[in-house]
């Protein structure tokens, strides 16, 4: 897995087909994280929604306390674009959103830009990636899906 690491989307759908069989076994230590549910005070807008299907695929590559760790970098051909990377180490500005024991972490400047969106994984016959969809922040975005523009 340490090969994957730091990978962007783009290059995330290359590296394909994964092992299917492993199942998420992260131990909750003294880190334990709480799941973000509808009836929170935190849920909502600054929520972000994993869909069935990015929690399957991440049970099926995260070993341990591995998550997805989403990011919004300056670039792409709409002025911000998406990152994906397995990563083990949570920032104290980091929120973490779990669904089913899959988790995705976010930044604290990241999600003011993704706010509300879902996470997914497609797959398809010529790529396989994870993508983020229904974006309530972006304006309009790039016919690849990996970047956007923000609303003003």
């Amino acid at each position: 897995m340490a090969a994957v690491r730091g990978l962007t989307a783009v290059a995330l759908r290359v590296v394909t087909p994964w092992q299917r069989s492993r199942i998420l076994t992260a131990s909750r230590g003294p880190r334990a994280l709480r799941e973000v549910s509808s009836s929170s005070p935190e849920a909502g807008e600054g929520q972000i929604h994993l869909t069935d299907s990015c929690v399957q695929r991440l049970l099926e590559i995260t070993e341990g306390s591995e998550f997805l760790r989403l990011e919004v970098e300056g670039g792409g051909c709409s002025g911000f674009q998406y990152k994906f990377s397995l990563d083990t180490v949570i920032n104290p500005d980091d929120r973490v959103f779990e669904k089913g024991g899959a988790r995705v972490v976010v930044d604290s400047d990241s999600l003011a830009f993704v706010k509300g969106a879902h996470v997914d994984f497609s797959q398809e016959l010529i790529r396989s990636s994870f993508q983020v969809l229904n974006n309530p922040q972006a304006q309009q975005g790039c016919s690849c899906g990996s970047s956007f523009s923000v609303k003003l």
